[in-house]
C-alpha cells in the first residue's frame, strides 16, 4: 500500500534549501523569494513529491520545471511536481490585517497602537507602512515589530511579504481603549500561532485575588460538557469533562511558558496547549511562581472540566485544544457502605500474566478505603505481587489504617505430572509455615512440573506434592475451572462429588455471570442462568453436608466494571476470540455480593459473603512475606581480615606512620563497615576480583564502589578516592593536594621524590565516601564489578565455590508491558472495533495495560547470595528465567529489587573492555597496569589526530577517538568538540556528562558556551556537588543531602536554595542543579575512563594490535567482504551508510550504526598505512585476527554468514592436511552448504576443484 506524508516547513528558507545547487538569476531568485512554501506531499512508492507554494504572480513553468529537476536530483526522487496557489495579497490582507497587527504587537500596547494608526499600501509583495511620528519609527526599529508583522502576514495569508515603513505626521490622539493580550513570542523555527482571546496568556489571578475553589487556572467553568467523540472540526468554544495526563511545561527563550498536556474523556482524546507570559504589571518572577503552582496542581493528572477552543494546529498537523480554563472535577468513587464488611479471598493482580489488570497497590488501597479488615492476593501460579502488597499495607498502617494482606495463590492441581488437564485450586498462607510451604510449592511447580510453552504453560502441582507441603495452608476449591465445579458440570455422582469436596478446606462459589461462557459453549450442558444458580446451590449443599465453609468470591481480574476494556485489550492481543465478551470479574462491595446470592436465602447468602470469609481472615496470622532485615553471608574472620588488608596495603603505599589524611579516611570507612556487618561483602568482592586477576583478567569497578578507600586497599577497585597526591614507591614519601585545584592525581606534573630521587607515583581522584555508603555509612553497599565477558561464567561459577550451589541464584527480573507494546495493544483493539481514536485517547487507554507482567528474566550479572545456614524459601521462591525448561539457570521468583535489602546482591557483569585489555596484553606483551595515565600522545587523540599520523580532513573527524570506550559515539565526540579536554580529569567529566540526564544538553553545554562556567567547574557527576559545596563552606551534611536530592532529579528545596545563596553559591550553579534528573557517580566514570585510556594508549603505540583486538571483539559487525577489498571499498561503504542516514534524518538502526563505527575504524587503519587481507582457508583463525607486519588477517567469523561452529570445524579439519576439493572440505569439516557458499563468495575456494572424483581423474 502506498503511503503519503505531509511535511510542513519549519523555516521560511526551506524552498531554497530544497533547490540547493540551482543556478538562478536575480529576477528568478526574487520571484521565488516571494513564494511561500505551504507544504510537501511525499509519496513513498514511487518516490514522488508534490510541492505546494503560494505566490502573488504566476511563476513560469520553465523555472518550476528546473527547480523540480534539481530537487529530484538532490534527493534521488522519481518525479517532483509543483502546484502554485496564486494569492492577491492586497485582497487577502484586508480581512486579517487587525489580527496580524495584534500578533505583531506581542502584548506591547505601544506597538499595537502605533501599528493601528499606521496606514498601509500593497505593492506586489511589499507592504508600505506610514508610521505616525518619529517615536513610531524609533519604536519599530527597537521592537522588531516589522519582522513579527511579516511573519504574521505570511501565516495568515500564506504569502511572503516585506515590510517597509516611513515616518508620517501624527493625526489625532492615539486610542487607548485596548489592552493587548500577551502572546507567545515566536522564533524563526516556530510558526507564529494565531492569537485569540481563548488563548490569551494569563498568569492565573490578579495580584492578591484568590482563584475560585477547584480552579487550576482561568475561570470557573459554567455550562454543559460535550463528548469529544462528537467533534469533527474546529470549535470556537467548548467545555469537556474527562482526565488530563502527561503534563509538560516548557520555558521559551522569551521567558514565556507553553503548557502541553493530553486530555481524554470516554469517547476520544486530544492534545492541549496553553501559553503563559508576562502581561500588564506582572513580572517574570510572578509568572514563574504561577507556572510552578499550576504544574504542581496538575502533575499527577486527574479528572477535570476544561474549557477552550479547538483549532487545527499546523505545527503538529492535528486538532489541538487551546485551553482557557481548567478546574478540578470530583468523580464519585465506589464505596462499601455495609455495616459489617466482607473480605475478598480470590483476587488477581497484574502479576497474573496478561490476564488481570489490577495493580497490587490499588487492590489493597481499595480494600482499606472500603473498610475491609483483609484482602487476599491469589495470582495464577505466582506470588510476585506480594512485595508491592506488603509495602502498601505497611504504608497504610503508618497512616493509621490497618488492613491484613492474606498471601495466597491460585495454583494448577494435577493428580500426576503427566495429566493433560490441571484444575484451579486456591492456597492461602495461614502462618509463616504455610508461607514457606507455599514458596516451596511455587518453586517445585516452576522448576519440576512446568508444562506447556513459555507463554501458555502452567506451573502445575501434583496432589501428592501438595499433601507433603500442606501444613499451614488453607486450601479452597477455586472457580469453575476447579475440580469440584468441573465435576458438577460433568454430572459426577454425589458420592464422587463429596469425595472431591472433602479434599478442600473451603468450597467456593462466584456470581453466576462470571460463568456465562458455560451457556454458549457446546461442551457444557448449561443453557440458562438458573442452570448456573443450580451449580452454586449444589456447592452450597455439599459445604453444608460436609461442614465446610462456603465462600463467595469475585475472582477479581479488574478493579471496576469499566476496567473490563483493559483485560479485553490484553486478551484480544493474545488471540482470544471472545475477548470482547468480558465476564464481570470486578471487585464487588458487600451489598453487591449479597444481591448476587440472594437466591440462596438471606441467612445463607450472609454466611458465604460476610461471616465465613471474615472467619478465615481471622484465622490468618499477621506476617511479612519477606524478612525485614539484611541477611548477609557470614565470612569467618572477615572483620579482622578487612582491617589487616587495608592497613597493610596503606602502609606499603604511604609508610608505617600513615599520613593523617589516610588514617582518618580508613577510620571513617572501617567503623561503619564493621558496625553494620558489611565486612563480609567487601571480602567476597575481594576474593572474586583476586580470582579473576590471578587468572589473567583485569576487573573494572562500576557504580560508586570506587568511592571507598578500603575497597581500593583490598583490591576491589583500582580507583583511589583520596585527594590527588604524590607518593614514592621506594621510600613512601607522599604529598597531598587537597585544595580542589587538581581534579585527578594523574594530571599532576611529573616530580621526583625529594627524599630519594625516585620518580613519584601520581594518584587520587577526590571522591567522598558518603557517595557509596551514605553520610552515616549505613547504606547497604552495592558492589558492581566488570569482569571480562569471556570470564563472567567462571566468576559466576566461583560464587558457588564460595557459598555453595544452592546458596547463589541469579537475580530475577519481571518485565511488564511498556509504552510501545501497551500502545500497540490499545491501538489494535480499537482498530479491530472499527473505531477511529486520536493518539491521546490511545495513550490514555494504554495506561490500563502498562505494567501487566509479560515475562520474567534475569539481571545481566546479578547474583543473590543466601547465607549458608538459611534456605532461599525464607526469602523467595525460585524458578527458571522466562520459564525456559531448557535453562540450567535458577533465578529468584521475586524481582531482585524487592529483596535487594534482604539478601546480598553481587553484580558480576560481563564487559568488552576487560576482554580487549586481556587480548592487547597477549598481543603486545605489555602489562596493562604499567600503562601511564599521563601519556601526552594518548591525551592528544582526544582533541586532534596528530598522534595517529593522519589529518582530520582525511579521517572525517577532529579527534582520534573512534573505537575508544566512552568516547566513540557522535554524542561524546560533540562534547569533546565543545569542551576541549586537556587532562584526565576532563575526560572523567565528559564521561559523567554522557551518562547523566539533563546534565549536558540544555545545561552544562550552554554554560560552557556562554562562558558562565568551564569544563572544570560545571556539574558532571554527583560527587562534584558535595565537593564544591563543602569547599565553598557549606555544612557537610547539607552538602550531602543536596547532592542526593539533585542526583535523583528532586532538585533543591526553596529553603535550601536560600541557605546556598547565603553561603555564596552562584545562581548559575543552583539553576544547573535544578535541571538535573540523574547524575553519574565519579568513581564509575573514573573506572570507565581508566579502562578506555589504556585502550587508547595501545591505539597510539601498538596500532595493529589495537585494531586486531577491537575487530576481534566486534567481529559481528566486521564485514571482511568489504574491508579486505581495500581502502576505496571501505570509503564507498561508509559513504553509502552516511547517505542512508541523511535520508532518515541522520539516524541508522543499531546494527547499521555499529557497522558504520567498524568501517570508520577500518578507514582509519588504512589511512595509518595498515591493511586487511582476505580470509585465508589455511591461515585464518576461527575467531581472532592475526597480526602480520603491516596487515591483519581476519578470522572466518569476519565473513558475514559464517558461524562460530563452522569456523572452528574448518580450523580443526585442516590439521589433517589440505582439502583436495570443495566436497572434501564439506565432508571433513561438516560445513553446511550455506557456509560453503559464503566461503565461495569471499574467494576462499578460488582454484579448488568441486568434486573429489574430478580431482582423482584429473
Amino acid at each position: 500500500m502506498n503511503k503519503t506524508y505531509r511535511i510542513l516547513p519549519r523555516s521560511e528558507e526551506m524552498l531554497f534549501h530544497l533547490i540547493l545547487g540551482l543556478a538562478l538569476s536575480e529576477r528568478e531568485r526574487a520571484l521565488l523569494r516571494a513564494c511561500t512554501l505551504r507544504h510537501v506531499e511525499i509519496s513513498v512508492q514511487p518516490a514522488e513529491w508534490e510541492i505546494v507554494i503560494g505566490t502573488q504572480e504566476v511563476v513560469e513553468a520553465a523555472l518550476l520545471a528546473r527547480a523540480a529537476a534539481q530537487i529530484a536530483e538532490n534527493y534521488g526522487l522519481v518525479q517532483v511536481f509543483f502546484q502554485q496557489n496564486v494569492i492577491d495579497l492586497k485582497g487577502a490582507l484586508t480581512p486579517v490585517w487587525e489580527r496580524s497587527v495584534r500578533q505583531a504587537a506581542a502584548g506591547d500596547m505601544a506597538v499595537f497602537q502605533t501599528l493601528r494608526q499606521s496606514a498601509y499600501t500593497v505593492d506586489g509583495n511589499v507592504i508600505h507602512l506610514s508610521v505616525p511620528g518619529h517615536f513610531g519609527t524609533e519604536l519599530m526599529k527597537k521592537s522588531a515589530a516589522a519582522k513579527r508583522l511579516e511573519d504574521a502576514v505570511r501565516l495568515n495569508t500564506g504569502c511572503a511579504c516585506r515590510i517597509v515603513y516611513t515616518e508620517c505626521a501624527i493625526e489625532g490622539a492615539l486610542s487607548v481603549d485596548w489592552t493587548p493580550p500577551a502572546v507567545q513570542m515566536t522564533t524563526k523555527e516556530n510558526a507564529l500561532a494565531p492569537a485569540s482571546p481563548a488563548r490569551a496568556n494569563r498568569t492565573g489571578t490578579k495580584k492578591g485575588k484568590a482563584l475560585p475553589a477547584g480552579v487550576i487556572f482561568g475561570r470557573s467553568i459554567v455550562g454543559e460538557a460535550r463528548p469529544l467523540g462528537t467533534i469533527e472540526d474546529e470549535v470556537p468554544s467548548i467545555i469537556l469533562e474527562g482526565e488530563i495526563f502527561a503534563p509538560q511545561m516548557n520555558k521559551l527563550k522569551s521567558g514565556a511558558y507553553i503548557l502541553l498536556l493530553k486530555f481524554a474523556d470516554k469517547t476520544n482524546g486530544i492534545a492541549c496547549k496553553k501559553f503563559f507570559g508576562v502581561r500588564g504589571k506582572a513580572v517574570q518572577e510572578e509568572v514563574d511562581a504561577e507556572v510552578e503552582r499550576i504544574l504542581k496542581d496538575i502533575k499527577k493528572g486527574g479528572p477535570v472540566r476544561i474549557q477552550g477552543k479547538i483549532e487545527y494546529d499546523k505545527f503538529v498537523s492535528d486538532y489541538v485544544l487551546f485551553v482557557d480554563s481548567i478546574e478540578k472535577r470530583t468523580v464519585p468513587q465506589r464505596a462499601d457502605t455495609a455495616e459489617v464488611k466482607r473480605v475478598e479471598l480470590h483476587a488477581h493482580t497484574k502479576m497474573s500474566a496478561l490476564d488481570a489488570v489490577v495493580p497490587p497497590k490499588a487492590l489493597v488501597e481499595t480494600a482499606a478505603r472500603w473498610g475491609w479488615p483483609a484482602v487476599a492476593i491469589t495470582d495464577h501460579g505466582v506470588v510476585q505481587a506480594f512485595p508491592e502488597a506488603m509495602n502498601t499495607a505497611r504504608a497504610l498502617r503508618k497512616q493509621g489504617v490497618d488492613i491484613k494482606v492474606i498471601y495466597g495463590m491460585e495454583g494448577y492441581l494435577v493428580d500426576s505430572p503427566d495429566d493433560p488437564r490441571a484444575y484451579h485450586i486456591i492456597f492461602l498462607a495461614k502462618n509463616k509455615t504455610g508461607l514457606y510451604n507455599l514458596y516451596e510449592l511455587v518453586s517445585l511447580s516452576h522448576i519440576r512440573y512446568f508444562r506447556g510453552t513459555k507463554k501458555r504453560g502452567r506451573p502445575r502441582i501434583p496432589r501428592a506434592v501438595l499433601q507433603e507441603y500442606r501444613a499451614g495452608l488453607i486450601v479452597g476449591s477455586a472457580c469453575e475451572a476447579g475440580e469440584l465445579i468441573r465435576g458438577i458440570v460433568a454430572g459426577r455422582s454425589d458420592e464422587e462429588l463429596e469425595e472431591i469436596a472433602r479434599f478442600y478446606d473451603f468450597l467456593e462459589i462466584q456470581p453466576i455471570h462470571n460463568n456465562d461462557f458455560l451457556k454458549i459453549d457446546d461442551r457444557f450442558p448449561i443453557r440458562t442462568d438458573d442452570d448456573l444458580r443450580n451449580i452454586n446451590r449444589k456447592v452450597s449443599a455439599l459445604a453444608e453436608k460436609l461442614h465446610k465453609p462456603l465462600i463467595a468470591t469475585c475472582d477479581v481480574h479488574f478493579l471496576n466494571p469499566e476496567d473490563a476494556v483493559y483485560r479485553a485489550m490484553l486478551q484480544k492481543a493474545n488471540g482470544y476470540r471472545d475477548a470482547d465478551h468480558q465476564p464481570p470479574l470486578y471487585l464487588r462491595t458487600t451489598d453487591e455480593m449479597l444481591a448476587e446470592f440472594d437466591y440462596l436465602g438471606t441467612e445463607r447468602a450472609y454466611a458465604c459473603v460476610v461471616e465465613n470469609p471474615r472467619r478465615i481472615a481471622e484465622e490468618v496470622e499477621y506476617f511479612l512475606p519477606i524478612p525485614d532485615e539484611l541477611y548477609a553471608p557470614v565470612v569467618p574472620g572477615a572483620d579482622r581480615e578487612i582491617q589487616d588488608m587495608s592497613y597493610a596495603k596503606a602502609r606499603r603505599l604511604y609508610g608505617e606512620n600513615l599520613p593523617k589524611i589516610v588514617s582518618d579516611r580508613l577510620d571513617l570507612e572501617l567503623k561503619p563497615i564493621l558496625r553494620h556487618g558489611f565486612a563480609a561483602l567487601y571480602i567476597i568482592a575481594q576474593r572474586l576480583v583476586k580470582k579473576s586477576n590471578d587468572d589473567g583478567y583485569l576487573v573494572g569497578s562500576r557504580g560508586s564502589v570506587g568511592s571507598s578507600f578500603v575497597a581500593a586497599m583490598i583490591g576491589v577497585t583500582e580507583v583511589n578516592p583520596l585527594p590527588p597526591h604524590y607518593r614514592c614507591k621506594h621510600c613512601q614519601y607522599n604529598k597531598f593536594i587537597d585544595d580542589g585545584s587538581v581534579g585527578s592525581g594523574f594530571d599532576l606534573p611529573p616530580m621526583d621524590c625529594p627524599v630519594c630521587g625516585t620518580p613519584l607515583v601520581k594518584d587520587g581522584h577526590n571522591i567522598p565516601f558518603a557517595v557509596f555508603l551514605g553520610f552515616d555509612g549505613d547504606k547497604v553497599p552495592d558492589i558492581d564489578l566488570n569482569f571480562s565477558g569471556d570470564y563472567q561464567p567462571t566468576a559466576h561459577k566461583y560464587t558457588e565455590v564460595l557459598f555453595g550451589k544452592m546458596n547463589v541464584f541469579r537475580a530475577g527480573t519481571i518485565a511488564g508491558l511498556q509504552d510501545k507494546n501497551a500502545y500497540g495493544y490499545a491501538m489494535h483493539y480499537y482498530e479491530d472495533q472499527g473505531e477511529a481514536k486520536g493518539r491521546p485517547y490511545i495513550e490514555h487507554m494504554m495506561r490500563g495495560c502498562m505494567g501487566v507482567k509479560a515475562t520474567t528474566g534475569q539481571h545481566a550479572g546479578g547474583i543473590m547470595v543466601v547465607p549458608r545456614d538459611m534456605d532461599v524459601h525464607y526469602f523467595t521462591p525460585i524458578q527458571r528465567p522466562a520459564n525456559n525448561m531448557e535453562s540450567d539457570t535458577l533465578t529468584t521468583h521475586f524481582d531482585y529489587h524487592s529483596i535487594s535489602e534482604r539478601l546480598v546482591k553481587l553484580d558480576i557483569l560481563g564487559h568488552d573492555d576487560p576482554t580487549v585489555i586481556k587480548m592487547l596484553e597477549e598481543l603486545t606483551h605489555r602489562d596493562p597496569e604499567t600503562i601511564p595515565f599521563d601519556d601526552p600522545a594518548t591525551m592528544s587523540i582526544f582533541t586532534s589526530t596528530d598522534a595517529l599520523g593522519i589529518t582530520p580532513e582525511d579521517l572525517g573527524a577532529n579527534m582520534g577517538t573512534y573505537g575508544i570506550p566512552e568516547f566513540r559515539t557522535s554524542f561524546t565526540q560533540k562534547m569533546i568538540d565543545d569542551s576541549n579536554p586537556d587532562c584526565f580529569a576532563d575526560l572523567v567529566r565528559i564521561s559523567g556528562f554522557s551518562h547523566g540526564t539533563n546534565v549536558w544538553l540544555g545545561n552544562a553545554q550552554d554554560l560552557i558556551k556562554a562562558g558562565t562556567s568551564t569544563l572544570k567547574d560545571a556539574i558532571s557527576a554527583r560527587d562534584d556537588i558535595m565537593n564544591y559545596l563543602m569547599l565553598s563552606g557549606i555544612e557537610p551534611l547539607l552538602s550531602f543531602k543536596t547532592m542526593e536530592n539533585v542526583r535523583k532529579g528532586k532538585g533543591i528545596a526553596p529553603d535550601v536554595v536560600e541557605k546556598l545563596r547565603a553561603g555564596g553559591i552562584p545562581e548559575w550553579y543552583i539553576e544547573s542543579c535544578q535541571k538535573i534528573k540523574y547524575l553519574f557517580p565519579r568513581a564509575h566514570a573514573t573506572a570507565y575512563v581508566m579502562m578506555g585510556y589504556r585502550i587508547a594508549f595501545c591505539k597510539v603505540h601498538y596500532p595493529l594490535a589495537y585494531y586486531a583486538a577491537y575487530f576481534s571483539i566486534r567481529a559481528a559487525e566486521f564485514d571482511a567482504n568489504i574491508i579486505s577489498k581495500g581502502k576505496d571499498a571501505v570509503r564507498a561503504a561508509i559513504d553509502a551508510l552516511l547517505a542512508e542516514a541523511r535520508e532518515h534524518r541522520g539516524k541508522l538502526d543499531n546494527k547499521k550504526q555499529d557497522t558504520l563505527i567498524v568501517l570508520q575504524l577500518a578507514w582509519e587503519m588504512y589511512l595509518r598505512g595498515f591493511s586487511c587481507e582476505p580470509v585465508d582457508l589455511y591461515a585464518s583463525d576461527a575467531e581472532k585476527f592475526i597480526l602480520h607486519e603491516t596487515s591483519l588477517l581476519p578470522p572466518f567469523t569476519a565473513i558475514p554468514g559464517m558461524g562460530q561452529k563452522a569456523a572452528q570445524a574448518i580450523v580443526e579439519a585442516r590439521r589433517d592436511g589440505r582439502f583436495i576439493s570443495v566436497e572434501d572440505l564439506a565432508t571433513r569439516a561438516h560445513v553446511p552448504a550455506p557456509a560453503i557458499e559464503v566461503l565461495r563468495t569471499h574467494g576462499c575456494l578460488d582454484g579448488m576443484m568441486e568434486s573429489n572424483q574430478v580431482e582423482l581423474f584429473a
